[in-house]
This record gives C-alpha cells, structure tokens and sequence, in this order.
C-alpha cells in the first residue's frame, strides 16, 4: 500500500469538514444518542471551526493518503493551542481518525509515528493525547504504543458530559 502525508490547507476545509464529520460519526454513532452525536458534530465540525484550527499557527492538520485517497487524518496541537495546560515541552495528538474502510492497515501507527516526527521537528520531549474511557480498542493501540495514563479530562458529547483518559508517552 502506497502512503503519503499532507499537510492541509484551506483549499481543503471542504474535504476536511466531511473526513472529519463521517470519521468521527462511524466511530461513536452506536454509543450516542443521535441528538448529542448531531450537537457535537454540527459545533465541531463546521467549516468556521476548521478554518479556524486551519488557520491557527500552534495546530497542524495532515491527511493521509492510501494508494492516493485520503483515508484519514490528523491534528496536531503545540504551545496555547493544547486543549490542556501541558506545558511547552509538550504536543497533543487532538485527532486520529481513520475512515472506516481503511482501519485495521496500520494506518493509525503511521499517523503516529508522524506525530512523533513533528513532536521531535519542534523540540519536544513529550506527546499526550486525550482518548474517550469507552473507546477499549484505541487505549489498547495507545497502552501498545507506549502511551501511560496520567489523568483525566471531561466532555461535552450534547448535554452528556464524558470523560477522556488523558495518556502520555515521553520522547526521551
């Protein structure tokens, strides 16, 4: 299988908007109500938002390209644009998201590894990521990849609030 990363840009906020609405809809539509599956994405996901996060200097957005089509995404975040105070040491990995036709091909640890890469191009020693306590395959991958749970964070999925593990892995 022929990969490939790419930044993304503002030429594809419309692409972006639907990898993002349609990744993230497949992946946790069967344990949410579909009134807080459509709050959550129809504030998450509109193209105001993404542009925004396009547009933010302290964030970066990659898709990734399987055998020349997008197969999924990521976002990184540096500085003020983590959605925790972790310090300046420190990237998060806000998003991985893989569409569904392309999961179980190793795609995720790419993305991740990418993750890393970027994490060590801006001198950091530590990566983090948020992970819903409900979704056991992704903290599984995650445990796998050397990640430790440190803490935890709450969200809004609608009016649900729902807690995320907060799990880190040191680069040095």
């Amino acid at each position: 299988m022929d990969l490939q990363i790419k930044a993304c840009t503002l030429k594809d906020l419309s692409t972006l908007k639907t990898v993002s609405y349609e990744t993230f809809n497949d992946t946790f539509k069967d344990q949410n109500s579909p009134e807080n599956m459509k709050a959550y994405l129809d504030k998450a996901f509109t193209l105001e938002q993404l542009e925004g996060e396009l547009n933010n200097p302290l964030s970066t957005l990659f898709f990734i390209y399987a055998d020349g089509e997008i197969a999924g995404y990521l976002k990184v975040n540096i500085e003020d644009a983590q959605s925790e105070e972790m310090g300046p040491e420190s990237l998060e990995i806000e998003r991985i998201y893989i569409r569904k036709d392309w999961q179980k091909n190793g795609l995720g640890k790419y993305l991740l590894n990418h993750a890393i890469k970027t994490a060590k191009d801006h001198e950091k020693t530590m990566i983090w990521l948020g992970v819903w306590e409900k979704n056991e395959g992704a903290i599984f991958f995650y445990r796998r990849m050397g990640f430790l749970e440190t803490g935890v964070h709450s969200f809004f999925m609608g009016d649900e609030e729902q807690f995320d593990l907060i799990m880190k892995k040191q680069l040095v």
